[in-house]
């Protein structure tokens, strides 16, 4: 397995240490990238659209824009900036951490593919079961604000035609894929890989924290299994490139679907969550672990062998 040749692969930070370390980064960078969205968003279209940000008042000039360039500039910039100035300067090894390899069966990329569409009837029954797990008091706030970033989603995802689609392919689906993974599948999964010496617990492990990352309570349980999965395709291919694509494939396909829903291409409701039914969920978990069983399996074979 890919991640046991890193056990031994930075002994000058321990890795409790590392994670403290990539933390303190990952905030500042945080703070940082919004100062700098905030300013730019000031100094282009004024005070008004500045304050209606915190409102989300969507009917203030320059709204969405304005959106855009906090969301790049306050969250993903700095997920994918501390993510690479982490593996760069900290410990020096962005091979190790981030693992931009691209030495892996490329047949891996089409059980990827195929296991996300296979697996979105399991995604949908965590859904469902999320939504019947009462909200805690002290968590009401985290359901708030997934009402506020559903709302935001809504408008950012109002898409007028094919150019609208193409760039939120690319903000939304790929770039957002790449920081994310970087962040979690390359460096914090690495760094609890080291930790715990379990890589089985340190995708566990990442998969609740990109969860938690979200903030969004009715999606903690859905999200989590798409964390497991990123987790298990980079973990046994050792490329970040394949959990770059499964989390590629996952958002591209909720903007173009969202956008069919539009163009009544589709029609109902593109928020419902009942569209599969008891045997679909059932046949989607067997079928998806079917292709987890094969994927594993593909890589194992590849290293015994050597056949890329």
């Amino acid at each position: 397995m890919p991640y046991k040749q890193l056990e031994n692969n930075d002994k000058r930070i321990r890795p409790g240490v590392q994670f403290l370390i990539f933390t303190g980064i990952f905030i500042g960078f945080f703070i940082a990238g919004n100062l700098i969205g905030a300013g730019l968003v000031l100094a282009i279209f004024g005070q008004k659209t500045f304050l209606a940000l915190g409102t989300l008042n969507f009917t203030a000039p320059h709204f969405m824009p304005a959106i855009w360039i906090l969301q790049i500039a306050g969250t993903t910039l700095p997920i994918l900036v501390s993510a690479i100035f982490f593996s760069a300067v900290i410990v020096r090894d962005i091979p190790g951490y981030i693992k931009p390899r691209l030495h892996f069966p490329w047949g891996l990329m089409v059980l990827i593919l195929a296991a996300m569409f296979v697996g979105l009837p399991l995604i949908e029954f965590l859904s469902n079961l999320n939504q019947k797990v009462p909200v805690p008091h002290w968590l009401e706030w985290m359901s708030e604000n997934e009402k506020n970033t559903e709302k935001l989603m809504t408008q950012m995802l109002n898409m007028k035609g094919l150019w609208d689609v193409i760039l939120n392919v690319l903000f939304i689906g790929l770039f957002t894929a790449i920081a994310e993974e970087f962040m979690f599948r390359g460096v914090l999964q690495t760094i609890f890989c080291n930790w715990t010496k379990n890589i089985h617990v340190a995708i566990w492990i990442t998969a609740i924290l990109f969860s938690a990352f979200h903030m969004e309570y009715f999606g903690f349980f859905p999200r989590l299994l798409l964390g497991l999965l990123f987790g298990y395709f980079v973990a046994w291919s050792g490329s970040i490139w394949t959990g770059v694509w499964a989390h590629f494939i996952n958002n591209a396909t909720i903007v173009v679907v969202t956008y069919l829903f539009q163009q009544k291409v589709f029609t109902g409701d593109v928020n419902n969550q009942h569209v599969f039914s008891a045997p679909a969920y059932l046949v989607s978990f067997i079928v998806t672990g079917g292709l987890l069983f094969i994927y594993h399996r593909t890589m194992l074979l590849k290293n015994k062998t050597g056949v890329e």
